[in-house]
This record gives structure tokens, sequence and C-alpha cells, in this order.
């Protein structure tokens, strides 16, 4: 009978250890309809291969996503595992909040791009998972129309602004260049890859100056000053995206969003698509990204880890920009499946990447961004020069970095 007991005890403490799975938490932004089912079939894929751990999906949005995370943190209730924007991780890295994930990386890091920005102050706080850049787009039958052959691509600032101003000479209605109104968090994006073609940096490189108002910079923003006030169709970034495919400008600066719109939308589009030209070949462009990190707090890091190296797995990453119709894996084997190499304009994107650049990785980002947009904004539509602009930008972010 005491063996039967003990035998009845056993199998019952086996079905109570077999069933209690860790279960961590994942919040991320991917709610679109087309992606969603890839994501919740990655968690369901992930819970068979891993029975011991469950995972619980939370969505947030781009509206107040931010906003939630920052509550979460300081509340104590951060997920395990939460997707950042590239720009937030060093605002919540100097705040203590996220666990250095370095170590249990390390192995991996040459398969991935993208840890500049995920590094600060020698400390890897989160993996890269999708990233993302900006290239340039024109209109070829434009282009012929203007006089240039099949084979032309603007590999420089002049070649691009001849280009735009022999567009914009066409007339009935046709601009050479699509230029963005003063919209947040976009206009920056499209003077970063001028800025950054052109030698610029916005820090000295031990960071002890700001440097943004060098005279690379200068020359970059009169350049893009130049193709505006010669050549440009202004508008949001969505209207002037809708002008290009509606045939009407030349050239604009979009990311792998554009390629989605021409497919879904079924636009007959004669496409170029290459690097943002610099003052010589090859320019630089905007890098930015959604990273994956873990909460300094969670109880359970090793499984995040578990789930992180999953979902940023090459097969994973493929899935994901098949769904997502994109060409930004952070993986260099995802970069080298056949879906990329399928499309020219695919492989622009692949190409830009892995020569982009990124900004500073600094809390103060955020403030950094908005005095580098509102430079640009005074110089396009207001009456600063370009060089008082970047010098009015300088002195406030000196001021913003106590180094005045």
């Amino acid at each position: 009978m005491k063996a039967v007991i003990i035998a009845v005890l056993a199998v019952t403490f086996l079905a109570g250890a077999a069933g209690a799975a860790t279960t961590i938490e994942w919040w991320q932004f991917w709610t679109d309809p087309a992606v969603k089912p890839v994501i919740e079939s990655m968690v369901a894929d992930f819970e068979k291969a891993n029975p011991d751990i469950k995972v619980k999906l939370t969505d947030l949005t781009w509206a107040n996503g931010h906003e939630k995370i920052v509550l979460a943190f300081s509340s104590g209730t951060a997920p395990d595992v939460v997707e950042l924007g590239s720009d937030w991780i060093a605002q919540f890295a100097a705040n203590d909040q996220l666990a250095d994930i370095g170590p249990m990386v390390s192995v991996d890091s040459a398969q991935f791009q993208g840890w500049g920005l995920s590094t600060y102050k020698g400390a890897v706080y989160a993996c890269p998972w999708i990233l993302g850049t900006r290239v340039l787009f024109g209109n070829r039958d434009l282009l012929t129309r203007a006089g240039f052959d099949t084979a032309f691509y603007p590999i420089n600032w002049a070649q691009l602004k001849d280009a735009a101003k022999r567009i914009q000479a066409l007339g009935s209605n046709l601009y050479g260049w699509g230029s963005n109104t003063a919209e947040k968090h976009r206009l920056y994006k499209k003077y970063l890859p001028f800025f950054w073609s052109a030698g610029a940096q916005i820090f000295s490189d031990d960071g002890s100056m700001c440097v943004v108002a060098s005279s690379k910079a200068v020359q970059a923003l009169r350049t893009y000053q130049e193709l505006h006030d010669s050549a440009g169709y202004v508008d949001t970034q969505r209207g002037i995206e809708d002008a290009f495919l509606d045939g009407k400008v030349g050239f604009i600066i979009s990311g792998d969003w554009l390629l989605k719109r021409i497919e879904l939308e079924n636009r007959k589009t004669n496409l170029l698509s290459t690097f943002v030209p610099g003052p010589t070949y090859p320019g630089r462009s905007f890098l930015g990204g959604e990273y994956l990190a873990i909460s300094k707090d969670s109880d359970n890091k090793d499984a995040a880890m578990r789930l992180i190296r999953f979902v940023t797995s090459p097969e994973n990453q493929v899935k994901f920009c098949k769904a997502n119709r994109s060409a930004n894996p952070s993986s260099l084997a995802a970069q080298d499946d056949p879906y990329f190499s399928s499309s020219l304009h695919l492989q622009t994107f692949i190409a830009a990447i892995r020569t982009a650049e990124h900004p500073p990785v600094d809390p103060d980002w955020v403030y950094i961004e908005d005095i580098l947009e509102k430079a640009v904004e005074d110089a396009i539509f207001g009456s600063h020069l370009a060089g008082d602009a970047l010098l009015e930008a300088r002195y406030k972010i000196e001021e913003l970095k106590g180094l005045r």
C-alpha cells in the first residue's frame, strides 16, 4: 500500500512539473493584418519547440506604445521581451531598465548587422531585428523624356541636381524633386543622408564637441535646399509618394514601404532605385530599426533570450519580410535569401543597409532630433541661411549636452 501511495504521489508530482511552464511576456508593434499572423505563427512554433515556455503576446501601437513602455518600466511591470525603436534604446539603457545581453549574444554578433544602435557605453542592450533605411527612387519615363538613357543613375549631387532640373524643365505640372513639408520625424531623415554622405558628423569622435555646423554639413544642407528651391514638389511624405506614383515627380527619397504600395496598388511605375547620392559615390543613408530587448527586472532572462534568438533567426526574418513585403532583415544569412535577390529594388535596400549610418546612441537623441529638424525647417522654409541654421542648432545641442 505504501508503495502504491508513493507511486501515485510521484506521478502527480511529475504531471504537475510537466505542466509548470514558464510564461514570458512579449510586447510588440506589428498589428498589420498581413504581418500579425506571422508573429502569432512564430510564437506558436516557438512554444512547440520549447514546451517549457509559454509566450503572452501583447500588441502596442505607435500612437501610445512608447508611453506605455515608459510607464511599465517606471512601475516595475515591464514585459520580459519588448520591441523598441532604435531611437529609444539609449533612453531606457541610461535609466538602467534594460538587461545587458552582451554576454548572451557575443557568439551570434557576427551574424547580424545593427549592433551599433543597441550598444550604449560599451554594453549591448538589444538584439537587432528589423532594420530600416532610405533610398533614392526615380521615374525612368521622365528621365527618358528629359534626355537620359536607360542606364542612367545619378551617382553624385551634381548629377542628381542636373537630372531634377531637366525634369522640372519639361513643364506640364511636372517636378524634378519631391520635397517634404515640415512633417515631424520625417524631414531630418531626408537631410541626414546628405549630411552623412558629405562626411559630416554630429559630434566629434571623442564626443567632446558638437560639430553639426561644419562646412561639410552646411554643404549638404545647401544641396538639399537647392533641390527644394529649384525643382521641388512640396508635400507630406504620403503626398510626395502619391505624386511620384502618379508620374508627376522625378525623384523622391523613401523606404521599402513604397515597393509594397507599388505591388499592392498594381502601379505600373518604370522605377529606378539607388543610394541617396553624396558629393561623390557612394552616398550613405539613414539607418534605424526595430530591436528586441529584455527587461533588467525580468526573472526569465534565459527564456526571453531563447525567444529573441528564435524570432530573429534567418528563416523567421525571411518569413517576416515576405509577409511585410520589405527588405530589411538584420540577419546576414537572411539577406542572402533568394527572396531578396529576386528583385533589383530589394537588393538596393540590402546594399543601402550595409553602408548606412545611424544617429548617435544618446538618451537625449529625441531632443537632438528636434533641434536638427528645426534647423532644416529654418533653412528650407524660413529665412535662415544654411550655415546660420546649423550654427544655431550647434549652440542648442551644446547647451543640451552641457558642452558649452
